[in-house]
């Protein structure tokens, strides 16, 4: 028995650092319902990569996919920007958020540069697609 026990040890090392390293894996498709005032619900995928510690990516809502830029995620704390021109208007979202399991929580900030309007700030509640 005591020959096996470090084997066992071994075995239950190798195993909780294989959950771990997938726990912390943010790479997949996450979707959430974005609330416009002018366009009402509207349905957003985020498709992920984690890879060699850079994280890339896009977001695709009712304007069509956009890259997300500025990206870091480091201990389940995720953040990135996406930048929407559309004609002589520039909206940029920041999203920052926390990952817990299949889950992010966190905050999207909007603001247009150059314009007098103030930013905004939203709640953000994305769920991993399995």
């Amino acid at each position: 028995m005591k020959l096996l026990r470090p084997f066992f040890a071994v075995l239950l090392a190798a195993f909780v650092f294989t959950v771990a390293a997938q726990a912390a894996d943010i790479s997949g498709k996450w979707k959430w319902t974005s609330v416009t005032k002018a366009g009402g619900p509207a349905e957003v995928v985020a498709a992920l990569v984690l890879k060699d510690g850079v994280l890339t990516g896009t977001v695709t809502g009712r304007q069509g996919p956009a890259s997300i830029a500025d990206a870091t995620f480091k201990g389940g704390a995720v953040a990135f920007t996406v930048t929407r021109t559309s004609g002589s208007s520039t909206v940029v979202f920041k999203y920052s958020g926390q990952m817990s399991g299949d889950v992010i929580t966190g905050t999207i900030a909007k603001s247009s540069p150059g314009k007098d309007t103030p930013s905004t700030k939203t709640e953000w509640k994305a769920t991993r697609v399995k």
